[in-house]
């Protein structure tokens, strides 16, 4: 049965284990970013909101094709709740709200940009 414990094998002291496999370690950190950005839209939101430092929910409906309003609002509300995205509403009739990348947003990018980097590197196709 220990044969099937993998992540005994790895080659690293015991210790040094824990800090990378254990419950908060780099396995769970990198896991815990990679479910902020799991969802089909949230990549494309990220980016435009990288690219356009604020945008108002009419400018990404414009600018992402077949989102619907429904995921939109989903989406921004789940990158909001992760810290990622801040939402500012002006209190104006008709109601007015924009959405920018908080500094947790923004310090996410460069790794996203290498992501995209290392995929554009070994042949990575977008289809």
């Amino acid at each position: 049965m220990n044969e099937a414990i993998t992540h005994l094998k790895v080659p690293v002291e015991y210790g040094d284990r824990e800090v990378c496999l254990g419950p908060a370690g780099s396995v769970a950190h990198v896991t815990r970013v990679l479910r902020m950005i799991s969802g089909r839209w949230k990549l494309p939101i990220l980016f435009r909101l990288f690219a356009e430092p604020s945008m108002r929910t009419s400018q990404f409906l414009r600018g992402i094709p077949d989102i619907s309003q429904k995921m939109l609002t989903q989406h921004l509300r789940e990158l909001e709740n992760d810290g990622l995205v801040t939402r500012r509403n002006f209190g104006e009739q008709p109601p007015r709200v924009e959405y920018g990348l908080t500094s947790s947003g923004h310090s996410l990018m460069p790794v996203l940009m290498s992501m995209r980097e290392f995929s554009r590197l070994r042949g990575g196709s977008t289809e």
